[in-house]
C-alpha cells in the first residue's frame, strides 16, 4: 500500500478554516464502503467520534483495537464512531479491513473533501463531537498511553443530556 503522497500534501497546505473546539462540526456528505450514504446530521443527539485514517498509517492500524473497544464500550450509551478513510485507493481499505477488521462505520468516498473541510493535519486525527453538533476535543496522532484521556473525554459527554 502506498503512502498518497498527493492527498497528504493537499491536506497540509490546506488553507482551509480549522475546525476548532467550541464550532461546529462541518457537514461531511460521506459513503460508506458498502456505498450507503452517511451524513454527520443523521447521528444528531448521539456524541460522535469522527477519525480520520489511512491504511498506510501505522498509528492508525494501533489505533483500531482501541477505536473497537470504545464501540463496544459506549456504542449502547450513545457513542457513535465514523471512521473517515483517506486512501486514494478503496482496495487499499479494504485489505486492511481485511485484517484489522471495525466494529464501526467506515467511509471513504467523500472523505478527502471532509478532510479539508475539518483541516485535517495529521494522522490519525480524531473529532469528539457533543450531541448538539459541538467539537469538543481534538486528537491528532495515537499513543496508548492517551487512551484513558480520551475515554475521559467520551464519558464526560456521555453524561451530558
Amino acid at each position: 500500500m502506498k503512502k498518497p503522497l498527493l492527498l497528504a500534501a493537499a491536506l497540509l497546505t490546506s488553507s482551509v478554516h480549522a475546525a476548532s473546539v467550541g464550532e461546529q462540526a462541518p457537514h461531511c456528505a460521506l459513503t460508506s464502503l458498502n456505498n450507503t450514504p452517511a451524513h454527520f446530521h443523521e447521528y444528531a443527539g448521539k456524541v460522535l467520534y469522527v477519525d480520520f485514517w489511512a491504511s498506510w498509517c501505522s498509528s492508525c492500524l494501533q489505533s483500531f483495537p482501541f477505536l473497537n473497544q470504545l464501540a463496544h464500550e459506549f456504542g449502547d450509551q450513545g457513542l457513535h464512531i465514523v471512521g473517515v478513510n483517506l486512501d486514494e485507493q478503496v482496495d487499499d481499505a479494504h485489505a486492511f479491513l481485511a485484517h484489522h477488521p471495525s466494529k464501526f462505520t467506515i467511509t471513504n468516498h467523500g472523505g478527502e473533501q471532509c478532510a479539508k473541510s475539518f483541516d485535517v493535519q495529521a494522522m490519525p486525527t480524531s473529532y469528539l463531537i457533543d450531541r448538539r453538533g459541538v467539537i469538543r476535543y481534538i486528537h491528532q496522532g495515537f499513543k496508548e498511553g492517551e487512551t484513558d484521556e480520551l475515554k475521559s473525554h467520551i464519558a464526560q459527554l456521555l453524561a451530558e443530556k
